[in-house]
């Protein structure tokens, strides 16, 4: 203040250097608050000093780190080879000079140089130094940051000043990816889902790449969403559509018990579903699908003209529906052959959760694909980081990492308070899978 300063020049005229006074730090905020409230702009070479202290910290402690796990490995070294002596030759263990070697620090690597120790069958391990060379976090974090949208190239960005200490370079950075997305996709397709009560399945293709892959969520008793698994191949392959199910069928899922299925137009997925589930798969047309098929058949003003019908039809009681749209294909049929075909092909399962009495925000999400749509989009945009896809089963990698990361954003189904209403309506009492103590 200014009392204090003219006291401070005083002193110091008089020859006496001025004395230090000890001040209340809850007086001082009071003191300070409305200082800065008064000119908030004061702050920021405040905020600025502090910014640049933090990252000095952060070099020291890389630094600090470094030489912390130098010292350590040479103790290891000492506890098997002895003390290091100038000209020594003999030994059972001997030194053997030194090597750079990579340890991890939290979700980093920190470069190292470890001493090297040799023995009558060759080279002999450091004691601890494996564990500490572990990855298996890092891999994971990188396998994190890598589907958030950041590429290789720009890793770097988001560690801190010490990464030209670390190991981040872009061939780490993908043998560290490619570990982790293997091991997930693996983890993915060994689920158990023999606890699980899935009320609802939806399968849906999509293409990485060039690839053809088909992806499965379900929905469980509760409304949440699991992820089921991938598969690569086209939904119109059989044989692809029957290894996707016969793997559900491994992990768990009863293809005997009643269940809504939520499909595309695909005929081999729904050959497939019928070959393994019979009269127990309850199969509802996309119907967002469907009305884009008929209609991309049709010209701008009459397609316009029939998505409003079926939009119309679909809202009310199944049979007046079907009929309704039986009646409209008929007036089709003249000239857009196709589109009357494409409006008639598979009408009834348009109508699957109508006749279980299904309505509302739960009827909105199980009418179309959208439930994994949304998922697909995310898979699109972390797939879109690689620009060489070298074969299918990187494109998987990728699709599972993209499955995977959007899973973490899984919310319970819209309109889950009546998903009771649809079990009780799919099966009857003797039906339902029984309670386990």
């Amino acid at each position: 203040t200014e009392e204090s300063s003219t006291t401070m020049k005083k002193s110091t005229r008089k020859g006496q250097s001025p004395k230090p006074q000890i001040v209340n730090k809850d007086w001082a905020a009071l003191q300070a608050q409305p200082l800065l409230m008064a000119n908030p702009q004061a702050a920021l070479p405040l905020l600025s000093m502090i910014g640049q202290a933090q990252l000095s910290i952060e070099d020291l402690l890389g630094r600090m780190s470094r030489q912390f796990i130098e010292q350590l490995l040479m103790m290891a070294a000492q506890s098997v080879a002895g003390p290091k002596h100038p000209g020594r030759a003999a030994g059972e263990v001997r030194w053997h000079g030194s090597q750079g070697g990579l340890v991890n620090l939290g979700t980093s690597k920190l470069k190292v140089m470890r001493p090297r120790l040799r023995g009558p069958a060759g080279e002999v391990v450091l004691p601890g130094y494996a564990a500490l060379a572990g990855d298996e976090d890092l891999s994971r974090r990188i396998a994190d940051v890598l589907t958030c949208n950041v590429s290789t190239r720009k890793y770097a960005r988001v560690m801190y000043r010490c990464a030209d200490e670390m190991g981040i370079s872009r061939s780490a950075l993908s043998r560290h990816f490619v570990k982790e997305s293997a091991q997930a996709l693996a983890k993915l397709m060994e689920r158990d889902f023999s606890k699980a009560d899935l009320v609802a399945i939806y399968v849906d293709g999509i293409i990485v790449a060039g690839h053809h892959l088909i992806a499965a969520i379900g929905v469980d008793a509760t409304a949440a969403k699991h992820m089921l698994g991938i598969v690569c191949g086209s939904s119109e392959n059989a044989k692809v559509v029957k290894d996707l199910l016969g793997s559900l069928a491994e992990r768990g899922v009863d293809m005997n018990l009643p269940r809504l299925w939520v499909i595309d137009g695909s005929k081999a997925l729904r050959s497939g579903i019928e070959q393994f589930c019979g009269e127990a798969a309850h199969v509802q047309r996309c119907r967002i699908h469907k009305i884009r098929n008929v209609t991309e058949r049709l010209p701008k003003a009459q397609a316009a003209q029939t998505r409003w019908v079926m939009a119309q039809a679909l809202k009310g009681d199944a049979d007046a529906g079907i009929q309704k749209l039986r009646t409209h294909a008929k007036h089709l049929k003249a000239q857009h052959p196709d589109a009357a075909a494409s409006l008639l092909e598979g009408l009834e399962e348009l109508f699957t959760i109508n006749r279980l009495g299904v309505t509302g925000e739960l009827a909105r999400c199980l009418a179309t694909t959208n439930v994994i749509e949304s998922p697909n989009s995310v898979v699109r945009r972390v797939s879109a980081r690689v620009t060489n896809y070298r074969d299918a089963d990187m494109a998987m990698r990728w699709a599972a990492a993209g499955f995977l990361e959007a899973e973490k954003a899984f919310r319970r189904l819209r309109g889950h308070q009546h998903i009771a209403a649809l079990i009780h309506a799919m099966r009857p009492v003797s039906a339902q899978p029984k309670k386990t103590a």
